[in-house]
């Protein structure tokens, strides 16, 4: 690993030394360049509209998508997708400056001016203070890359320093002088208004389409990430279809980072120490399907956190939580944004199994060569604390584990499988209509969590869907989380064993339903009565529990006639 470093500081020092340039920024990867058409040598400008036209494009993920035509936005989707949806409040014709803006909103939303006020980009004059010894000294830098972003886009002269990140620099425009109409100039940020000052930040996070390329195409390039989760919300049939537009909202809900930056640094106080917490990661990366927050948060390593963190120091850059920050344990943040010793917003260059090992080939993608190299970068990561040997050890039991839970959930699949292409399940052939447009007829899509009708999905087919999408994920993820309740027995390998057995259970007694129907069915074609008790062999044929039981039925009946005519 450190020959790989070195590797990339020499190369990296070489391209500036042959360009004469200074702009390149070392944590944005050379495939994101590449992809871009520029060189490393390229200025912030030019990053910056390279990026922004791409992050823009239709046809890579900007807007309402291939499935717009079925769905319809709802008032609240304009604070989701506020590039596509959002228009100035016609209501509000009020005209105001900087000043007049903050003195209105300290009566009008007063907990938006208090955020801010604690905020850096309130406090210019306090960061460019900030001396060496300052945990927060590292904002110094920031605001000097931020102002050579902001030359290099024409906002600000040669020499010329940043006054103030006020209401209007965000909402209308950086440096708007003068009023603003409320009716015809608001707009809402989105990441890349935020990334004209941040674009390091903003090429980091964007740096995730280029860097997860997946082998054989188990997922579209570039996800899973924050950087293409809206495209991967309204490309998902079931949103698209669902009439029920303020449910699949929900999921628009978490699946808005790729639009906005306010998710995880939250207005307007925009801290990056708050960022740096679990719990901002919680909202989103918790529940049914992926339930990091509550794996994490009760392992050892989550529990260490709720113990300690209280003392720990959150101001200080990632880079030196454990030196300097006092932090003794893993965070999400800590984990997921360092690659190779280094952190940036890409949270993806050591993803593995993707959060789903059901997804077809990704099991058999985990020991390529392509997931070896990101294996290694996670011991990489895991031996900031601990041996390598014990890393491996534990990453071996987790790709083992989360196979055995895959072959578990395959095996109950395989039994529905069947049934599916039998006709057997309820109401197949008679009461299984087609899902809403666009969705195709199939069996167990993902549709089918979130919209039913009828026998369309039946009660096996869910629950095996179930197991794969949600149970099979916690198992996994509560393997990765070192969580062991999460994947042996309260969350993963117990569920999943119970819905095992419920399926077979189903199975069975629907394979002898058919058995018994069909010897029934011989009996009439031999035009054999069912209370003829001389048909020995018929008697026999019934067989099982249900024949059993009919037979106890005839004998009984047969009983019952002869005492009548007696007693007659």
């Amino acid at each position: 690993m450190i020959s790989k470093l070195w590797l990339k500081v020499v190369m990296f020092v070489s391209a500036i030394a042959l360009s004469g340039a200074v702009y390149a920024i070392p944590s944005v990867p050379d495939e994101t360049y590449e992809a871009l058409g520029l060189d490393r040598g390229a200025t912030p400008k030019q990053l910056h509209e390279a990026l922004v036209k791409r992050y823009k494009d239709p046809e890579q993920g900007f807007g309402k998508g291939t499935m717009g035509d079925y769905w319809e936005p709802i008032p609240l989707s304009t604070y989701m997708d506020p590039a596509t949806f959002y228009e100035p409040p016609v209501s509000m014709r009020d005209k105001a400056d900087r000043k007049e803006c903050v003195e209105c909103h300290s009566d009008e939303s007063p907990v938006w001016v208090n955020a801010w006020k604690k905020s850096a980009h309130a406090n210019l004059d306090k960061v460019r203070a900030l001396k060496p010894e300052d945990p927060t000294y590292y904002k110094k830098g920031k605001l000097e890359d931020v102002e050579k972003n902001l030359r290099s886009l024409g906002y600000l002269k040669e020499g010329e320093q940043l006054k103030e990140v006020s209401c209007i620099d965000c909402h209308v425009n950086i440096k708007q002088e003068g009023k603003i109409d409320h009716s015809k100039d608001l707009i809402m940020p989105t990441a890349d208004v935020c990334g004209k000052c941040h674009l390091q930040e903003f090429a980091e996070r964007e740096s995730e389409r280029d860097t997860l390329i997946w082998p054989h195409g188990q997922w579209p390039d570039g996800r899973p990430s924050h950087a293409l989760d809206y495209k991967a919300n309204v490309e998902t049939t079931v949103w698209a279809a669902m009439p029920q537009r303020e449910v699949a909202e929900g999921c628009t809900m978490c699946h808005m980072n790729q639009n906005k930056c306010d998710t995880c640094h939250t207005r307007h106080e925009f801290s990056v120490a708050e960022s740096r917490k679990p719990e901002a990661c919680a909202t989103c990366h918790s529940g049914v399907d992926h339930n990091n927050w509550e794996a994490y948060s009760m392992s050892k390593h989550g529990k260490i956190v709720a113990m300690m963190g209280n003392n720990w120091n959150w101001d200080v850059p990632l880079k030196d939580a454990y030196s300097k920050g006092g932090q003794t344990a893993p965070t999400c943040a800590g984990c997921h944004m360092e690659y190779e010793g280094e952190y940036s917003h890409n949270m993806v260059r050591k993803i593995r199994w993707a959060n789903y090992p059901f997804v077809p080939g990704i099991a058999e993608n985990i020991n390529s060569e392509w997931s070896e190299e990101r294996l290694d970068a996670w011991v990489v990561t895991c031996t900031q604390c601990h041996s390598e040997r014990f890393a491996r050890s534990y990453l071996d039991l987790m790709d083992k584990g989360t196979l055995q839970g895959l072959a578990k959930y395959q095996d109950a699949h395989e039994v529905v499988d069947k049934l599916y292409n039998e006709g057997l399940l309820a109401g197949q052939k008679t009461n299984r209509p087609n899902p809403p447009e666009p969705e195709k007829p199939g069996f167990m899509i993902f549709t089918q969590l979130f919209w039913s009708q009828d026998n369309n999905p039946a009660s096996m087919e869910l629950k095996v869907l179930e197991m794969g999408e949600n149970d099979l994920a916690k198992m996994h993820v509560g393997l990765a989380h070192v969580n062991p309740g999460g994947w042996t027995y309260t969350e993963g390998w117990g569920p999943m064993n119970r819905a095992y057995v419920e399926v077979q259970d189903e199975n069975t007694r629907i394979r002898e339903m058919i058995a018994l129907k069909e010897r029934v069915a011989k009996l009439e074609t031999k035009r054999t009565s069912l209370l003829d008790l001389d048909g020995t062999a018929e008697k026999i044929s019934l067989g099982g529990l249900g024949g059993g039981m009919l037979l106890a039925g005839t004998i009984a009946l047969a009983g019952w006639r002869k005492r009548k005519q007696n007693e007659a």
